[in-house]
């Protein structure tokens, strides 16, 4: 079904098609393009159509609010799918001709229908996982986490590691959490918590000791393992590659858990409008979930898979990942992407700035690949078909991944890939025009774009208020022309695009939440309009995983990938966007989410 670089996601329906009169063959601009659309009272659109009809929808929506997403931003009141694809967009009165005996016609009664929603840096299957396991996330303070963890022990006596995370950074001076914290609760057991942003870890004293780290252990390559000034010992804590440490000792997730985390994780997706996300690191095991998934036909989701490259490997690994495409892209699973960890973050001082950190003056931060070797390694696997996928916190990290993009272009051309990079918390303005120019996409996380704990305690001690003030540049990008896409990076933060949305509106925290209340707003010049951003989410993240052609858009001939909401988005205060709920999600025709049901 795919080519070698699955660039043609899905295939079109050629059976409707030949039974119709209307042509499939509508697509939206690149959704670059700043429409400068208005965001007041929205109009009907019609399309118009040859006669006559040959055959009655399956079904149609009317009497709604359907913001389209095509290239003029259009707005409709209804739509007709008939066998999983939009066969109609227009008035509710041309929409009659659709209706016969069987047809299923719902009034939506002024609710807002959008294409649904594109996750474009996700860790799904893990993140799934992680639901059955411990998780500290939104813990109040140390005594709320260490409660968790002392009920969560005493509730699974029988597991021989504790295993999960989501601890937050800020619990602890410097993000520095130390073992005897642990050990006051759990020292019978090893106990491993992956941070909440995914590059630290924090292990007890039974952990470290039956994977033989001490004082004597060297630091991995790319990695730091923090230790107690006077003894050299572990004190806890195991920053990127010095997890491993750690990890490769404790048990593996089994496939069984592997495949109930997924499932689980793919419903929660699908409750948020989800229905396309891409695998932000993938290794084979959770390829094989997807594909099994994808066979038993119980994946309710469309797939794009990021294979982890490594910068101490050499050139086989792209034969490797070659043979990993070949093996599991069909279906709804597309192994398309190659993903590059250029650095790691600012808080732990990993992630590569060109200037240094304030609080350590000759600091700036551990870049994963050398220059060569990253330019070199992007170039072949461009050339090998595979999209590149970057992540990049720091503004010397984005330089290094856009040279490396502009060496590929120089020897290859552009191959129409695709690339994109992910996060950009810091980006040099001499670089703000290479993205369009070098046609790499921006994938954002917004939720993090305003001043929470996070960013007061641990970001501007380090980066000073003129860098922390110019974090997410999403407003500079998509001025130059920049493509935007958007991830919620889970379990990192929240899966609900709602809530990045509104923070990509606001720069602010969302407002019932407590922690959030008095936070102020992070560089209002890079807010950008609710239009844009929902695109970023739909026509954009379809740009960036090449299923532009099939989804991301309302219009006839696409996939019907929808979703209803309860309200109008356009219609309640910015900071409510976060509180309109989803009601229905489908895909390909095909309700894969009813919140009334």
């Amino acid at each position: 079904m795919f080519g070698s670089n699955c660039s043609r996601f899905f295939a079109l329906s050629t059976s409707l098609i030949a039974g119709l009169s209307i042509s499939a063959s509508a697509t939206s601009a690149l959704p670059f393009v700043h429409t400068g659309s208005s965001q007041t009272e929205p109009t009907a659109a019609d399309y118009d159509y040859k006669t006559p009809i040959p055959e009655s929808a399956d079904i149609v929506f009317k009497n709604g609010a359907i913001c389209t997403m095509d290239s003029a931003r259009s707005w409709s009141q209804a739509i007709a799918i008939k066998r999983g694809r939009i066969v109609y967009v227009g008035g509710d009165e041309k929409a009659k001709v659709w209706i016969g005996p069987k047809t299923k016609t719902i009034d939506l009664n002024g609710r807002m229908i959008l294409p649904s929603f594109h996750d474009t840096h996700v860790h799904l299957s893990e993140g799934g996982v992680e639901l059955g396991q411990l998780s500290l996330e939104g813990s109040a303070d140390l005594a709320d986490a260490m409660k968790r963890l002392k009920n969560y022990a005493e509730k699974n006596p029988d597991q021989k590691w504790i295993l999960g995370g989501n601890w937050a950074l800020t619990l602890f001076p410097n993000a520095n959490p130390k073992k005897e914290t642990l050990d006051e609760v759990v020292k019978d057991r090893p106990v491993f918590l992956i941070s909440n942003d995914g590059h630290s870890a924090w292990a007890n004293s039974k952990a470290i000791e039956l994977s033989g780290v001490t004082a004597k252990t060297a630091n991995p390559p790319l990695g730091r393992v923090e230790r107690d000034e006077k003894t050299g010992e572990p004190s806890g804590a195991f920053r990127e590659a010095a997890m491993d440490l750690i990890r490769r000792k404790s048990p593996r997730v089994t496939d069984a858990q592997m495949l109930e985390g997924t499932k689980n994780a793919v419903k929660y997706a699908n409750s948020f409008g989800i229905t396309h996300v891409t695998e932000a690191n993938a290794g084979e095991d959770i390829l094989k979930t997807y594909r099994k998934l994808d066979d038993d036909d119980s994946l309710n989701l469309k797939v794009r898979a990021s294979l982890e490259t490594d910068p101490q490997g050499s050139k086989k690994q792209v034969d490797r990942a070659r043979a990993l495409r070949r093996r599991y892209s069909a279906g709804k699973l597309c192994v398309g992407e190659a993903k590059f960890f250029a650095d790691g973050v600012v808080e732990t001082h990993t992630a590569s700035l060109l200037t240094p950190y304030l609080d350590k003056k000759e600091e700036t931060g551990i870049s994963n690949w050398t220059d060569e070797k990253f330019a070199q390694m992007v170039t072949e696997f461009e050339k090998a078909g595979f999209q590149i996928h970057i992540h990049a916190i720091g503004d010397r990290a984005v330089r290094q991944a856009l040279d490396a993009i502009e060496a590929s272009r120089k020897a290859n051309g552009d191959l129409d890939l695709r690339p994109h990079i992910a996060h950009l918390q810091l980006v040099d303005k001499a670089d703000l025009v290479r993205f369009r120019r070098l046609g790499v996409t921006a994938t954002f996380q917004a939720l993090w774009a305003y001043r929470d704990v996070f960013v007061k305690d641990l970001t501007v001690p380090v980066l000073g208020e003129e860098r922390t003030n110019s974090m997410y540049p999403i407003n500079s990008l998509l001025k130059h022309g920049t493509v935007l896409s958007a991830g919620s990076d889970w379990t990192v933060s929240s899966l609900n695009p709602l809530d990045a949305i509104e923070v990509a509106v606001t720069r602010k925290g969302l407002a019932d939440k407590a922690e959030d209340n008095k936070d102020e707003p992070l560089n209002l010049d890079e807010r950008v309009n609710l239009m844009d951003f929902l695109a970023a989410y739909t026509c954009g993240g379809a740009y960036v995983d090449h299923s532009d052609k099939e989804s991301g858009s309302l219009e006839p001939g696409k996939a019907a990938d929808l979703i209803v909401l309860d309200k109008n988005l356009f219609e309640v205060p910015n900071t409510d966007i976060h509180k309109v709920k989803v009601m229905q999600t489908m895909l390909d025709g095909k309700f894969v989410y009813d919140r009334e049901n």
